[in-house]
Order: structure tokens, then C-alpha cells, then sequence
């Protein structure tokens, strides 16, 4: 699967998802975020922990997400809504260890009243950070209507 991380004007971006099985997808305009797409943070960290059942391991199965249009419309909602239902808590622990991630690398408190306990240890902590610093100098390298490519399962 590939995705396409498009920077359009205003700090808004956009995906297009060339999936190997199931519809290619895109996510209109949205914000990017003050580093770098949300979307694009997934993919890094859920690549640096091995984490093939998550955000984007469910999407190369074929899920379907909210915000998602498929690129030609056909009769695949319903297939991805049952991705969702076969492994949705594995793309919500994604999730948390995904924001887990970001919070620490963006120098947000880790510890302290309401912020929980960690779901990640210092080593996967080290090793997404340096990640997601070399994802952040990509992104910050891409001109406005350039687009970052991410090959899932290949990049990292």
C-alpha cells in the first residue's frame, strides 16, 4: 500500500491511499497539524513498533474510516466495516500507543495527574522519536502542492 501525503496551502493536507487489495481512498483537505499530518504520524510510529494491525494495517485490509471517500465509488463499504469489526480494538491500542508517542516526542507531560500510565517503555519511546524526527524533516522538506510518498510496510 502506498500513501500519499499531499501539503496544500493554509497548513491543510491530503492522502490518497493506493491499496494493494480493496479501493483506492482519499482523505479530502485537513489540517496538518503543527508538525505534520496526523495520519503521517501513524504511519511512522505504528512502522517503528511493528505494529501491522493498527490505523494503517486495517486500511491495507480494506477498512474504511470516517473522512475516507473512495476514489471510485463501488460496493466496498460494507467489506472494510467488517475489517473494522474483526480488529477494531487492535486499531484503538494503535491509537493510544500512537498518541502515547507524539505526546512524549512533542515535549508534552508524561506523567502527572489525569495523563495515565504508559503504554510504552523508553526503548519504543527512542525508537519512535528518532523516527518521527526524520518524518517531521521530510515533511517539512515538501513544498506546497508537493507530496510525501510512505509505502507501508517498507518505509521507516
Amino acid at each position: 500500500m502506498e500513501m500519499s501525503f499531499r501539503k496544500l496551502p493554509d497548513n491543510q493536507h491530503e492522502i490518497l491511499v493506493r491499496r494493494d487489495r480493496g479501493p483506492h481512498v482519499r482523505l479530502p483537505a485537513q489540517p496538518a497539524g503543527p508538525s505534520m499530518p496526523h495520519d503521517l504520524v501513524h504511519a511512522v510510529v505504528e512502522t517503528a513498533l511493528g505494529v501491522d494491525d493498527g490505523f494503517w494495517g486495517a486500511t491495507a485490509r480494506g477498512a474504511t474510516f470516517q473522512g475516507f471517500e473512495l476514489v471510485t465509488p463501488g460496493r466496498h463499504r460494507r467489506s472494510g466495516m467488517k475489517v473494522l469489526r474483526r480488529g477494531g480494538d487492535a486499531v484503538m491500542d494503535a491509537e493510544l500507543r500512537v498518541a502515547w508517542a507524539y505526546r512524549a516526542w512533542s515535549g508534552l507531560p508524561t506523567e502527572g495527574r489525569g495523563v495515565g500510565s504508559a503504554p510504552l517503555d523508553a526503548e519504543a519511546l527512542d525508537r519512535t522519536g528518532a523516527r518521527l524526527d526524520a518524518a517531521a524533516r521530510r515533511w517539512a522538506a515538501v513544498p506546497v502542492g508537493g507530496e510525501l510518498v510512505w509505502r507501508w510496510g517498507v518505509d521507516g
